[in-house]
Formats: C-alpha cells, sequence, structure tokens
C-alpha cells in the first residue's frame, strides 16, 4: 500500500483490487483513526489501484473497471449496537467502600430515574477502578426496568472511528438520527477525543440534544474534566453541568472484599489471610487484583493444591521480587523529598516544623504500605525513631486523607509513582 497526502484528503493505492478490497473491509476505521493527527479535521479517504505499465501481465482494463466501481464504506454507526452489554457486569457484583460509594450511590440512582438525577453523570478515575463496571451496570440496570429503551454503550475511540466514516461518507444524518434516538448513552474514556475538533464538535452537538430532551448520558474519563488537555471549554463546561464523581484506588480493607468476592464468584474460595495478603501486595487497582487472583487460582489447580499464603508466594514470586526491587526505602524517602522540595536529610532529622513533618509523615506511611519493614525498622531508616512515631504517622495520614483533598491527592500520586 501506497498512503500519499493530497490536501485534505489521504490517498491509498493498493496492487490489486484485491488488496484493495482487504483493506476496505478490514482496516479502514483503523486507517482513518490513525490519519487524525495528520489532519485538522477528518480526512476524506481515496483509495486506488495502482496502474500498471503496458509490459505487465495484468489486465489493466479489468482492473480498471474494478476500480471505477464505488466503494461501499460502513454506515457511520457505533461499533457496537445497542444494548451490547456485559450482563456480569451489575450493580450486585460492584463492590463499595469509601473510593466509590459517591460513584456508586450516584449511578444507581441515575439507573432508576434516567434524564431526571443528575445529567450527564461523570464519573472520573485511574485505570481499573471500575469506571466501566458502573457504567455497564447503568445500562443493565435499565434495560432490566425497561426493555424497550434504547441503550448504547459505547467506547470513545468507537465513536471517534463512527465520526470519521460520517465524514468519508457525508452521511451525518443516519449518524445523527441513531445518537439523538437514544433513551441512554453510555460512553467511556471521553479523553481519546482530545484534541480531535471534529469528533469533539459531533459530541458537542449529540450532548446537547440528549441533554434538552431529557435522554441520559452517562461518561467516563481517566481525569477531572478541566484537567483534560485538548478539549473544547465549551463541552469541558458541558460535561461538569450534571454531577462529576471520582472512584479513588481502593484502601486495604475493599482490597479484601473485592477479592473474597471474586474468589467466591469463580468457584475457588479464598481464606481471609490470603486475601489480606494479596491485598497487601497488589494495591494500585481491581484489574491488577483480578490478574493476581486469577494466577494464584491457576497455579494451584495446575500443582493440585488448596490455596495458601506459601502458594501466594509462589505464584506471585516474580510480581514479590519486581517490588521489592523497585520499592525500597531509599526510593521512598528521595522521591518524598522531591515531590516537596526539601533534603532528605531533613526527612531523617529531628525537625518538628509542618513543612518538615508532614511530608515525613507521608514518607513513613508509604514505607509501611509499599514495603515489608516492620515499624521498627522503618522509625528506625527515619532517624531511629521510636515504632509508636511510625504508627501516629500512618494514623495520622489516615485521618488527613479523608479531610484534606489536596494532601490524599498528594498521596495517590506518590503511591502511583513508587509503584511504577
Amino acid at each position: 500500500m501506497i498512503f500519499e497526502i493530497d490536501g485534505d484528503k489521504l490517498v491509498l493505492t493498493a496492487p490489486n483490487s484485491f488488496t484493495l478490497r482487504i483493506v476496505q473491509e478490514r482496516f479502514l476505521p483503523e486507517i482513518s483513526k490513525r490519519a487524525l493527527p495528520f489532519f485538522s479535521a477528518p480526512p476524506q479517504i481515496e483509495l486506488r489501484i495502482e496502474k500498471r505499465s503496458a509490459k505487465s501481465n495484468a489486465k489493466p482494463v479489468m482492473e480498471a473497471a474494478v476500480a471505477s466501481k464505488p466503494i461501499a464504506i460502513a454506515p457511520a454507526k457505533p461499533a457496537k449496537s445497542p444494548n451490547k452489554l456485559n450482563p456480569a457486569l451489575v450493580f450486585d457484583t460492584f463492590v463499595t467502600g469509601k473510593a466509590n460509594q459517591l460513584a456508586h450511590a450516584a449511578a444507581i440512582q441515575v439507573a432508576e430515574t434516567p434524564g431526571v438525577a443528575y445529567n450527564p453523570l461523570f464519573i472520573y478515575g485511574g485505570v481499573g477502578l471500575g469506571k466501566t463496571h458502573l457504567l455497564q451496570s447503568i445500562g443493565n440496570l435499565v434495560t432490566k426496568q425497561n426493555p424497550q429503551a434504547k441503550v448504547c454503550y459505547i467506547h470513545a475511540t468507537n465513536y471517534i472511528s463512527g465520526v470519521v466514516r460520517a465524514f468519508q461518507t457525508k452521511n451525518f444524518d443516519e449518524f445523527k438520527q441513531f445518537y439523538n434516538s437514544l433513551d441512554l448513552l453510555l460512553i467511556d474514556d471521553i479523553q481519546f477525543i482530545a484534541d480531535k475538533p471534529g469528533t469533539q464538535q459531533e459530541f458537542f452537538y449529540t450532548l446537547n440534544s440528549l441533554i434538552d430532551t431529557n435522554k441520559q448520558v452517562v461518561i467516563t474519563c481517566d481525569t477531572f474534566p478541566k484537567e483534560i488537555s485538548g478539549i473544547e471549554p465549551r463541552l469541558t463546561s458541558r460535561f461538569t453541568c450534571g454531577l462529576t464523581v471520582a472512584i479513588e484506588p481502593p484502601g486495604l480493607e475493599m482490597r479484601v472484599a473485592i477479592l473474597l468476592q471474586k474468589a467466591a464468584t469463580s468457584g475457588s474460595p479464598i481464606s481471609e489471610d490470603v486475601a489480606f495478603f494479596i491485598a497487601k501486595h497488589v494495591r494500585s487497582n481491581i484489574r491488577e487484583l483480578e490478574g493476581a487472583l486469577n494466577r494464584i487460582e491457576a497455579y494451584a489447580r495446575f500443582h493440585k493444591r488448596q490455596i495458601s499464603i506459601e502458594l501466594a508466594k509462589e505464584a506471585l514470586k516474580d510480581l514479590l521480587a519486581a517490588q521489592n526491587k523497585q520499592v525500597s526505602m531509599e526510593n521512598i524517602q528521595k522521591t518524598v523529598a522531591d515531590f516537596y522540595r526539601i533534603k532528605i536529610v531533613d526527612l531523617l532529622s529531628k525537625k518538628r516544623s509542618r513543612i518538615i513533618a508532614r511530608p515525613r509523615q507521608i514518607a513513613m506511611t508509604l514505607a509501611r504500605e509499599l514495603t515489608q519493614l516492620s515499624l521498627p525498622e522503618i522509625g528506625n531508616a527515619f532517624g531511629g525513631r521510636d515504632h509508636s512515631t511510625v504508627l501516629h504517622a500512618c494514623k495520622t495520614i489516615e485521618s488527613l486523607r479523608n479531610s484534606d483533598s489536596a494532601l490524599n491527592a498528594d498521596f495517590n500520586l506518590l503511591n502511583q509513582t513508587l509503584r511504577g
């Protein structure tokens, strides 16, 4: 294939009609998506067949005839049809805790009274924290209560592909008619429409149309709306006119509850001791928790052994080794000191000013969470402090995280940075 940019068009030249048809049927949406950064608006795509010289054994007349036929491009509909939901993702299987209580409550209210409570509902948080689970739970409850409701779950990248095809075919009527007819639009990972002005414009019109007609829209994102770079201000404003809720990384007890439920659902229940062991070593998100549990269950089945802490250590030995190598006390102290722009020697000193004491308490708390060191060992690493000082620091930071959103955000960022 030869790729050329001709003004606002992307010209694809295939060596023969067979290759052209394969590209058209299988790869056109992906090519369109990858071409977007090179154009100010979604480009028109022209498909051609390479002209051959007179000495070629090919039949130019036949190729010309094939090339002259109009190329049928798929209609500008989303990649997933309405009601294409995962029936396993429901509210009953969603584990709640401090990290997601508000998001869970808002999602249930929206599902029970779509278009009335919060519109749009905007849920944001890091990868693997349950945003998609909540999104699909809303869709499943709405369709259960009203089987006639027209519901569409779609990932933002598929929405972008729909916009691109609409540009190619100049068939926006069908595209707009489909989305404007929905009762519930669930769109995942909206951050992917950043720096795509054509898609943002169409989504702005869709969003306005649905909200103005009391049709429900639920959006997920990896960050707070106003922190998404490359998004038009009018769209950001629309995102925040309903309710914006965050999902935080789960705490230890919540991670344990998730593991116990997942294990019970899979038919391989585990003890609380095993769940606590896994939860202490996998802290980032629910997806990684599930991956660790799946690995342990598979290891137990293969070796025909009961799941225990010893077996869990064997199954996760690579993960544990990587953690022990990456998260050291020195790394924690350096990372915290750099973050707060203080010297490591200050963290280890007897200074008690808040500008030093608070980062020291955060570093101690991170050390307790991210290493296997005991409280006395952590205290000794911070200038020979007593274990009770470390315990007091951990309790103080835990309390402040519930009341000080800025400190909580700092702690989560440091935690994620150290975990790599």
